[in-house]
């Protein structure tokens, strides 16, 4: 099974959600595994040069058009060889970090991974599993103040990766202990691939 392994913590040291992706894989079993930390190894945001690239078609694009492709391409490769992809989410004001979102930025593109049709946008990247280790400090996964696991579900659905679980150390400033053991159980939950 190929593994991608997003982190996207500030916190290089002492994250959860780190612990919890390296959990996760553990759980998994021996994998194939492509490691993408987006806080260590920062993406660039998009541009205008990025949006006109994206716009043109590639028979079409000049060389710098191409090259403000580069990264882009090559995060979408790492989603489309992976089976899984393990997620570590963060919630930083009621959201996503900045730097996954940068990530997203550059994997939702029109043509290679959705398409747009007559009746709405598909998904193109089919048959993946995605699993999300969140941690927040005080705002429960799933609540009304959270506005990262609804937003990540509905990223990946949009791409057409709709097979996701989430895996919550939520509220840590009321209980820590309590909500990693808690994690921890749903991590040994979790099924593996068939």
């Amino acid at each position: 099974m190929a593994i991608l392994r997003i982190d996207s913590s500030a916190n290089l040291e002492t994250s959860v959600t780190r612990d919890l992706t390296s959990r996760i894989i553990a759980h998994l079993g021996d994998t194939d595994i492509t490691s993408r930390d987006l806080a260590a190894d920062p993406l660039p945001q998009i541009n205008q040069a990025w949006a006109d690239a994206r716009q043109t078609p590639q028979a079409d694009r000049t060389p710098e058009q191409h090259a403000a492709l580069v990264q882009s391409d090559a995060l979408i490769k790492e989603i489309k060889d992976a089976d899984t992809i393990v997620i570590g989410v963060p919630i930083y004001n009621f959201t996503i970090p900045a730097a996954l979102k940068a990530w997203i930025d550059l994997i939702a593109r029109a043509g290679e991974t959705f398409r747009y049709t007559e009746t709405g946008p598909v998904g193109l990247i089919e048959g993946k599993r995605a699993i999300l280790a969140v941690a927040s400090g005080g705002v429960p996964a799933g609540s009304e103040m959270d506005f990262a696991t609804g937003y990540m579900r509905h990223v990946l659905g949009f791409i057409g990766i709709t097979d996701v679980s989430i895996v919550a150390a939520d509220a840590l400033a009321q209980d820590a202990e309590g909500t990693i053991a808690r994690a921890h159980d749903a991590i040994a939950k979790l099924q593996l691939a068939a």
